[in-house]
């Protein structure tokens, strides 16, 4: 008995000592004592970096002394060219990705800073960095930003963009710290994949065109270390979707096909030819009334398929939400940043549907020459880590997939950022005259105002109301992709208004007037129905940044709960007509917390039946190719 208790205590213990191994503020101390050693190397240590130096910090490795001077003359080289003293919190978020982790770090406490530390540092010793995001406008931004530290460290560093050349891009890829896109680099690895395979025949017609002519040498070397900005989005959410390089498809029985599908489906009538499941996107045909079998289909099954797929293009996918038109293309739009998915095409059919929904002309189908995605891509790197604002609700499913850890870094000054709480209305119309009341108070009163959307119609929706009103404000959603600095460079001006579509996307900062802050800083108010906690922080987190004044508040509409299908929706609604809005503004955070683990869940299926077969996918391929070398 004694035994079996003296196990269990023994058992416990050990529990108990991992599981605060596991807490992300564990690794701080360490981080904190590692920052003292940076801040105290003498200043006669801190020499420019010759080649022989580099050399020999190099051979030392992380941890050395020469390692912790190496940081040191980052630090003082930063504030000599950038004239920027790094935080502390910089410096523990730095360390933290220098140690191969992710570091949690709030919206608007200098992430770029603290990412251009680590690749100095990283780039000091050696290594080939690159510094990866999911925004092209922070590529350009970011590199010519910090490119004064890099040189002054006598460090190369380039930008890739896709419309760089192909030389250009070859010879970006060889500078120490490298900024791209995620997309970016991983289509010039898969083209390169495809290049060195040696396929003959029309796929690789297609993709020798996709990669400008056969190069002797590859696009991308080998990757040695890589640092992701807004990690969470791109490790997590966009991993949601396969990365596909394609050639078109010259078919002309799949054109007909698609004529056809489409011509059969305007002629049926939902209810009484098939039924709608809005929450699955399902299509269910029962209609005597389908066309009979024709030469352009193969079979029953074959016929259904591409009528479902007309049906789905015509009520599900919707003009504003999910797409775009410009200069006659549908141009989708990607869910999670708010911005046009340049390149990217649905398949089976469905983008010609759209484009014939919107009385355009189909583009031609593509057949997949190269596949992946991110969770089999970034694996290949030696060393891995980055950062985000809101990464905590997502560390185990990144320590499972990436084996990467989280460390949270605690906030330069105390947050003064001021919860307003929810708003509840019965219907849209009666949201946007309060909408316009509330605005024209705070613009009064000398306040910038940001109002968040989940798409672009509501925020052309929201910007009509205003209009009418005749509030002065500006819009910034897929439309407006191209004026997005612009935008955003004035949104923090006093009486400022602006309606943006997915700003946790934008990752660009507001810069709020001194007069703004004066009277309370920014506020936010978001009309999204966000399917996670972590975008509601990242709008939220644009106002009351380091310490600043700001405000921010939730308005929803019961018809807004309805279509998204929330929990407790019936009930809200039955509170809302017997005791008014506010009873049912206290039900409604735990109504969306419900309604965002049920969607998170079903997030998390999705990207770990797409991560297995991604797997299959690449260790099929990697079969084939140990076939045809014997």
């Amino acid at each position: 008995m004694i035994q079996a208790l003296t196990a269990s205590s023994w058992t416990q213990r050990s529990l108990h000592r991992s599981l605060l191994a596991e807490m992300p503020w564990r690794p701080i101390a360490r981080y904190r004592r590692q920052l003292e050693r940076i801040r105290h190397v003498p200043p006669q240590l801190i020499v420019e970096p010759s080649t022989q130096w580099r050399a020999m910090l190099q051979r030392a490795g992380a941890g050395s002394d020469m390692w912790f001077e190496a940081c040191a003359l980052v630090d003082h080289v930063c504030r000599r060219a950038l004239a920027k003293v790094p935080y502390d919190t910089q410096w523990l978020a730095a360390l933290a990705m220098l140690d191969g982790r992710l570091a949690e770090m709030a919206t608007g406490e200098g992430k770029t800073l603290a990412l251009g530390l680590a690749a100095a540092v990283a780039a000091l010793s050696g290594r080939r960095v690159h510094v990866l995001t999911s925004n092209p406008y922070l590529v350009e931004r970011d590199a010519l930003l910090l490119a004064p530290l890099y040189l002054a460290l006598g460090l190369r560093v380039r930008s890739v963009a896709e419309g760089n050349d192909l030389d250009g891009r070859r010879q970006a890829y060889r500078a120490d710290i490298v900024y791209a896109t995620a997309k970016t680099v991983v289509f010039d690895a898969l083209r390169d994949e495809v290049v060195a395979r040696g396929e003959t025949g029309e796929l690789m017609m297609g993709a020798r065109v996709l990669v400008e002519g056969e190069a002797a040498v590859p696009v991308l070397p080998a990757l040695d270390m890589v640092l992701i900005d807004e990690a969470d989005s791109i490790l997590v959410d966009e991993a949601s979707m396969p990365l596909i390089v394609s050639a078109p498809q010259k078919d002309p029985a799949t054109r007909v096909r698609t004529w056809t599908a489409w011509k059969h489906a305007t002629a049926l009538v939902a209810g009484r030819d098939y039924t709608l499941d809005e929450g699955r996107r399902q299509i269910h045909l029962k209609s005597p009334r389908l066309p009979v079998l024709e030469r352009v289909w193969i079979s029953e099954a074959h016929r259904d398929e591409w009528i479902e797929t007309a049906l789905r293009a015509r009520h599900f996918h919707l003009k504003g939400r999910d797409y775009v038109v410009r200069d006659g293309l549908v141009c989708i739009v990607d869910p999670i940043t708010g911005r046009v998915a340049e390149g990217r095409q649905w398949g089976r059919g469905l983008h010609g549907m759209v484009a014939l929904k919107e009385k355009l002309v189909p583009p031609p189908e593509l057949v997949t020459v190269a596949q992946t995605t991110y969770s089999c891509f970034f694996p290949r790197y030696r060393d891995m880590a980055g950062m985000s604002g809101t990464l905590r609700e997502l560390r185990s499913e990144l320590r499972s997939i990436y084996s990467l850890d989280m460390v949270a870094i605690p906030l330069r000054r105390p947050s003064r950022r001021l919860n307003m709480g929810f708003r509840v209305f019965d219907d849209e119309s009666s949201l946007h005259a309060s909408l316009v009341d509330r605005i024209r108070g705070l613009t009064k009163a000398n306040r910038a105002v940001l109002v968040g959307t989940d798409t672009v119609a509501c925020s052309e929706r929201v910007s009509r109301a205003l209009s009418d009103a005749g509030v002065a404000h500006r819009v910034l959603n897929a439309d407006q992709g191209a004026e997005e600095a612009s935008i955003v460079g004035s949104a923090g001006a006093p009486g400022a208004v602006t309606v943006a579509t997915h700003m946790a996307g934008r990752g660009t900062d507001i810069a709020v007037a001194p007069e703004v802050l004066a009277h309370g800083g920014l506020h936010v108010l978001s009309l999204q129905m966000n399917v996670t906690g972590r975008l509601d922080r990242q709008l939220i987190g644009r106002c009351a940044r380091q310490g600043d004044p700001g405000s921010h508040e939730h308005w929803v509409s019961l018809e807004l709960m309805k279509m998204e299908k929330m929990p407790l929706t019936k009930m809200t609604t039955r509170v809302f007509e017997a005791f008014g809005e506010r009873l049912v503004a206290s039900v409604m955070p735990a109504s969306l917390r419900l309604f965002q683990r049920q969607r998170a869940q079903k997030a998390r299926r999705h990207r770990a039946r797409l991560h297995a077969s991604a797997r299959y996918w690449d260790q099929s391929l990697a079969t084939a190719y140990r076939a045809n070398e014997k």
